[in-house]
């Protein structure tokens, strides 16, 4: 992987760990997680703390994922996260993604291994990058621990590219934080409904 800027430490949370598929310990053994992309790709690590680097904290926290997205299991490992906060997780081998605004979804029909094979091969596809490009073409830097936080929300924003959404670097659990309370306005709202929130 490239753009490395935070690596885990030592495994802390044995019990994670135990919980995980084989080939998914086999991975945090040699490299307790990873920040790659130069933020692009946050791989989570089975450790105590730092607590937004933190696996067990999304998985089975009070914060758990499956706690606001009505479409996750409890048994889905979010092993790993974008830029934006939109979340990659384990059902059974396969890696699907989730949108964390909307709350949907997708099969990306790869399993870990090739997985990592796409993002390494096809990083600004595979990982949505582009958000991430723009912010860093601005002068922005996003430091481990950080997200980007994006107005207004890719799901309402225009889709022309002269209209980019903002950026800017966030603490992880105040993004993860908003784009829950943001789910949760518009999760019953029918398309085209008028919608006001206030920035992170």
């Amino acid at each position: 992987m490239k753009g490395i800027i935070y690596t885990g430490g030592e495994l802390t949370d044995l019990v994670t760990l135990a919980r995980l598929p084989v080939y998914l310990q086999a991975f945090l053994r040699e490299q307790n997680g990873v920040v790659a992309y130069f933020g692009g790709l946050h791989l989570r690590g089975c450790v105590a703390a730092p607590g937004w680097h933190s696996l067990a904290g999304v998985w089975q926290g009070e914060r758990a994922l499956w706690r606001t997205y009505a479409a996750l299991k409890k048994s889905d490992i979010p092993f790993a996260q974008d830029c934006a906060g939109n979340q990659f997780l384990l059902r059974g081998d396969a890696v699907l993604f989730l949108d964390t605004e909307t709350g949907e979804l997708a099969d990306l029909e790869v399993d870990f291994k090739h997985f990592l094979f796409g993002a390494e091969k096809f990083p600004v596809d595979a990982l949505g990058l582009e958000p991430l490009r723009a912010f860093q073409q601005a002068g922005g830097v996003l430091r481990p621990g950080q997200l980007l936080s994006l107005y207004p929300p890719l799901c309402i924003a225009p889709k022309n590219a002269a209209s980019r959404p903002s950026a800017k670097a966030v603490p992880v659990s105040l993004r993860l934080a908003w784009l829950a309370s943001f789910h949760e306005q518009i999760k019953h709202l029918p398309d085209g409904q008028a919608v006001t929130f206030d920035p992170l």
